[in-house]
Parts: C-alpha cells; structure tokens; sequence
C-alpha cells in the first residue's frame, strides 16, 4: 500500500523552463516529478532525489548541492477516487510536499517507461497550464513568482 505523503519536483533550467512527464497510465496527463513515500520514516529530500532519478535519469547528488530546493510548502489534497486502490482502505488523502530543482539547460531526461511517455520542457506559464493537477499549477506558479522576486 502507498504512504499517503508525497513529494512534487518542479524541475526547471535557466532558460526559464519547466520539465512536464506525460503519465503512462493516463495519456494526456502531465505532471511535473512525483511520488510517495518509500517507508513512513523516508525523509522528504531524500524521497525527492530518489524519485527525480526514478523517473527522469537526472541525479540530483551529481549537481550543485544546493541545486535541490525545499520550497517549505505542503498541500493536503484528496486522492482521486480510480487511485485510492493503491492506499490502505479508508485512505482519501495525501499531504505533498513541494521542491524545486534547477538544472542545467542540456540536461538529459531519460524517463521510465512504465511510468511516462513523453516529456516536455515549457515556459514556466505554458507548463502550469498544461498540467492536470492543481497543487503541481500552484507550485508552478509560486516558483516562477520566487524567481521573478529575486
């Protein structure tokens, strides 16, 4: 059964960029990195690299250290109902926490099949439009209002 706490990776580059995954399982649904805790106890960094490199080939321990960002931000949202399946019976919502990491431009991707299809680097705007969950729009947008700020 999955742990209803997970992580959000918006990866971005200093192109302006954003890296949308398409999921397998749901043809035309885009989404930025995620996924849940492996064991309650999994510190959320450390699930945020592991996922980063599960589904996108990128190593985040290879880059800057401070390349990973925690944007101190959780959501609380309710699981899709064709998704509660895979929670404990009884489990209707997940808590996410959201990160950002900035990559260099020529990153490679290389996804996991039996997770996403294709992949797309977009503008920051264009990006949040195009995903279909609303906590992975807003972490979108508040990252892109973090660095207009600085």
């Amino acid at each position: 059964m999955k742990i209803p706490i997970s992580v959000l990776v918006v990866i971005h580059n200093a192109n302006g960029e954003v890296l949308l995954i398409e999921r397998a399982d749901r043809p035309g649904f885009w989404q930025s990195v995620t996924g849940s805790l492996d064991f309650p106890d999994e510190p959320t960094r450390e699930a945020a690299i592991r996922e980063v490199f599960e589904e996108t080939g990128i190593d985040v321990t290879a880059l800057p250290a401070d390349a990973l960002h925690d944007m101190q931000h959780a959501v609380d949202y309710v699981i899709y109902p064709d998704w509660r399946y895979r929670y404990a019976p009884g489990v209707t919502s997940n808590r996410e926490h959201w990160f950002s990491l900035l990559v260099p431009s020529n990153t490679a991707v290389r996804l996991a099949p039996r997770e996403h299809t294709a992949f797309e680097w977009l503008p920051f705007a264009e990006a949040a439009k195009r995903c279909f969950s609303e906590s992975n729009t807003a972490a979108i947008l508040r990252l892109q209002a973090q660095n207009a700020a600085e």
